[in-house]
């Protein structure tokens, strides 16, 4: 399997990814992927192999003209990619460069997206060739179609995104105990600082579910820049409401914590994608995304809130971002105070069935019931 690039863009390859293991219990699976959305990847233990694209050694060999070394690391990469001997391969990401891998394979069988989905002329390097209908769908849907144009079954289910049991404990030892908090991520990454949500909006919030809800909430902070000035500043100005959440370093202390927390609320960011794959619910704050193609995963409840304005969606954003500064606090509050009155478990882990005891547990991900044995993906 192929999936380069943002770890928003992986998660949402899980359900369908994982169907294939379900319908092929036997075979060996790959997943071709960046080092920067490898982490969500090595929990998952149906996946057989993480094989890393050396991207930043590529990049900074073309960055410093140096030539014979980038042609080296080239060549080797490829060598030992085509040395696995794959059977066939589902290019998920279907541009031009994960076209050009996934022929580069040597696989016999190559399953990517025919146009608008495949782009690039990724479609050249595929001999079989998905063309789906409608061509506005949510990513988790579109790659559930890839997954069903091959013969395999995809029921959404929560919990796709397996958990690390000893990380969860972890989190919930870091908690210090109680009902289960609200998770805030007000940060994005630095290359979309116009999705952010504002400084008024979330503290609001987190005042308004402790005085009405008797619901803590904690703030979480990401590895961009200026993720945590920001996630500071949403603690001052809650007065008491929230507080900074565990340290999260990896991927994997990440959906450990959203799976111990009652609710999640943040833009469009693969940590939304994360908390919706484990099973949280999750209100979405949308401003310059489009809302279908970035629908959090349908298995788990979830609100999206938006305000339409004449130039969203577009995909390069603005620093004005006025999509984003317009969508008010009431709504949100609103979505998040339902999703917390309707009945549950009070957390994604609860609801999976798993207990956090000093005994042990049994694994968070739901299972996958086997249909027959297959090829190597």
């Amino acid at each position: 399997m192929i999936r380069l690039g943002a770890v928003g863009d992986v998660v949402r390859t899980l359900p369908a990814a994982s169907a294939i293991r379900a319908a092929y219990p036997g075979a060996h699976i790959a997943w071709l992927v960046e080092r920067a959305s490898a982490g969500v990847l090595e929990t998952q233990h149906w996946i057989d192999e993480v094989i890393l694209f050396p991207r930043e050694a590529l990049r900074a060999s073309l960055r410093g003209l140096r030539i014979v070394p980038f042609t080296r690391e080239l060549f080797r990469f490829l060598h030992e990619l085509r040395g696995r001997r794959f059977d066939l391969v589902v290019d998920f990401h279907s541009i031009l460069k994960s076209g050009a891998l996934a022929w580069a394979s040597g696989a016999p069988r190559r399953a990517g997206y025919a146009p608008p989905f495949g782009r690039e002329l990724s479609w050249l390097f595929h001999n079989l060739r998905a063309r789906l209908t409608p061509s506005h769908v949510s990513r988790f849907e579109r790659n559930e179609g890839l997954v069903q144009f091959l013969g395999t079954p995809v029921r959404p289910r929560p919990g796709s995104l397996r958990i690390d049991l000893e990380l969860a404990r972890e989190m919930q030892a870091s908690l210090g105990g109680g009902p289960a908090p609200v998770v805030i991520h007000p940060g994005t990454s630095d290359a979309t600082p116009y999705k952010r949500w504002t400084l008024e909006g979330y503290s609001r919030l987190a005042r308004e579910l402790l005085e009405k809800d008797e619901v803590r909430s904690i703030v979480t902070v990401g590895p961009a820049r200026d993720d945590r000035p920001f996630a500071e500043a949403v603690v001052r100005a809650s007065r008491g409401a929230a507080r900074l959440a565990p340290a999260t370093p990896s991927l994997a202390h990440l959906a450990a914590l959203f799976a111990c927390a009652r609710l999640y609320v943040g833009s469009d960011t693969g940590p939304m994608h994360v908390a919706s794959l484990v099973g949280t619910p999750v209100v979405q704050i949308l401003g310059p995304t489009d809302p279908i193609e970035n629908a959090p995963f349908a298995g788990t409840p979830s609100r999206s809130i938006r305000v339409p304005v004449s130039c969203s969606p577009c995909r390069r954003g603005c620093a004005a971002a006025t999509c984003m500064r317009v969508v008010p606090a009431e709504p949100v509050i609103a979505a998040a105070r339902e999703l917390l009155a309707e009945a549950r478990p009070s957390h994604a882990l609860a609801a999976a069935g798993v207990r956090l005891g000093a005994s042990g547990a049994a694994d968070a991900v739901l299972p996958l019931a086997p249909r027959a044995e297959g090829a190597t993906s």
